[in-house]
């Protein structure tokens, strides 16, 4: 029993080191962001072909997520083996394109061997290596360094930290290009339409929320506070939407607004519930998107928000049980 328990404590430190090495090798990636990487960014966001990801064994497998993510996020990306590219497969490449080419050692034979054809069509490479002194270094346009101390596996061999950086450094590559191209919401749709992420944008609030006057918690400023708190309840939706004499949303009574008041006043029968409520709540537009309103309730720890036109009268409520059962949420 003894050893058992010695051998998970030290199978839990282990693992603990191995997450420590390969979080270490990301930040220490920080420092190496800077004019190469804005070099990159530049030839990447001006590509009017498509982004050719390349890499043999485990940096092929990275680069090929390099390029899903970089499809998936507004720039059109493509994965070419380099032992096929020998065979034929380089036929993808145009002069138009970007190449980013993947090799720790940046001595990967099967690479180098797709040189002479970049250099031959004049297609600008991006190197992603750990050795800035190697072949693919001084052979690429921009090199970016991905390098790390040392490798999470014991012997130092099987490449664990330095694919997670490199992976790493794809993913920053595509951010900051899909910030640049300000792809939105609507962008990611059209390459995401199925799975509870697609339905967060294929429906709009004016689909889930609602609707109807005579369902809606509505309340008005000068209300009493007892009155109100029964309205929640009726309703069912844990809050009452406040309104001032003009009809214009002024703020919410939740359930969590009802607890704190009764903690704070032992006589409640003459509060009125502008004194109470919260003011300038959370709400969002018809038109928005299911996405959108899940965002604020999870951001802001809510469980409904009030659907206000564009005078900011209310027109509705989406609460969270709507996006659960449209699979948004």
């Amino acid at each position: 029993m003894g050893i058992a328990m010695a051998e998970t404590v030290n199978i839990n430190e282990l693992a603990k080191e191995v997450l420590t090495i390969e979080a270490n090798s990301i930040l220490r990636l920080k420092n190496n962001i800077g004019d190469e990487f804005d070099k990159a960014i530049e030839y990447l966001y001006n590509c009017k072909g498509r982004v050719i990801v390349t890499g043999m064994g485990k940096s092929g497998l990275i680069g090929r997520k390099i390029a899903a993510t970089l499809s998936s996020t507004g720039t059109p990306a493509y994965f070419l083996h380099p032992a096929e590219s020998t065979h034929g497969d380089s036929g993808i490449i145009t002069r138009n394109d970007v190449i980013i080419a993947i090799s720790n050692s940046g001595e990967t034979q099967e690479l180098l061997n797709l040189l002479p054809l970049i250099k031959r069509f004049g297609v600008i490479m991006i190197g992603m290596t750990g050795n800035m002194n190697s072949t693919l270094s001084h052979a690429s346009d921009v090199t970016l360094d991905i390098s790390v101390e040392r490798e999470a596996c014991p012997l130092n061999k099987a490449p664990t930290a330095s694919t997670t950086a490199t992976l790493a450094m794809g993913d920053a590559l595509a951010v900051c290009l899909l910030k640049k191209r300000g792809f939105s919401e609507e962008d990611f749709l059209i390459f995401h339409p199925s799975g509870a992420l697609g339905k967060g944008f294929l429906y709009k609030v004016s689909d889930l929320m609602l609707s109807d006057r005579e369902k809606l918690p509505i309340a008005h400023e000068n209300d009493n506070f007892t009155d109100v708190i029964e309205l929640i309840t009726n309703y069912k939706l844990g809050m009452a939407m406040i309104l001032n004499n003009n009809g214009v949303l002024t703020g919410v009574l939740t359930d969590g607004d009802i607890r704190r008041t009764l903690l704070k006043y032992h006589d409640t029968s003459n509060l009125i519930i502008k004194n109470v409520m919260t003011e300038n709540p959370k709400c969002i537009s018809a038109d928005s998107y299911g996405a959108s309103a899940l965002n604020l309730m999870e951001k802001y720890s809510i469980t409904a928000l009030a659907v206000v036109d564009e005078n900011h009268k209310p027109i509705g409520v989406i609460h969270i049980h709507d996006l659960l059962k449209a699979g948004v949420a």
